[in-house]
């Protein structure tokens, strides 16, 4: 049975969800797969490690950014600041892995590697605009506001999506 401080602190650490990483790591995993135009001899696998390498290398520059920024402010840097600064950063990597995964499960829907690549887009895409309705949601939004926030979103996944066929790899 958990403590009732540790409840708590759960409870409290769910209000204070915070979903731009998650927006960001979504929008992050679509410019990735955009960029990724010329894969090697294994695209796939390729792909799936470069979504996720990728996330778990801009989570660590949102950790060091943010840790930096709490040293500036002259506060004093312990295990906790870093583990908070771990937990608030970690959307960025975990939006990598619905792309990551379409990736990988794409042969089995029997798609060749651009369909793949268009797959991955498309969930990177609907993750960026499920992030953002969850985050408007989270923040007392009305169901008009949070609307608004996944079109926005959805505008600028469909910007990316732009990019991609412009550039035509």
């Amino acid at each position: 049975m958990p403590r009732p401080d540790h409840a708590a602190r759960v409870a409290e650490r769910r209000a204070h969800t915070d979903y731009t990483g998650g927006v960001y790591g979504s929008m992050l995993a679509a410019s990735v797969v955009v960029g990724a135009g010329t894969l090697g001899a294994f695209p796939r696998v390729e792909l799936v490690v470069l979504l996720l390498l990728t996330g778990v290398v801009f989570w660590l520059a949102h950790v060091h950014a943010q840790l930096f920024g709490a040293r500036l402010a002259q506060r004093p840097l312990d295990r906790g600041a870093v583990r908070h600064a771990c937990r608030d950063e970690w959307p960025i990597v975990k939006a990598a892995f619905p792309p990551a995964a379409a990736v990988a499960v794409s042969p089995l829907l029997g798609l060749d590697t651009q369909g793949s690549v268009w797959l991955a887009l498309a969930v990177a895409v609907a993750g960026q605009v499920g992030w953002s309705v969850a985050a408007a949601r989270r923040a007392g939004a009305s169901a008009r506001l949070a609307v608004g926030a996944g079109c926005v979103n959805l505008a600028i996944g469909l910007l990316i999506v732009v990019f991609k066929l412009v550039l035509k790899h």
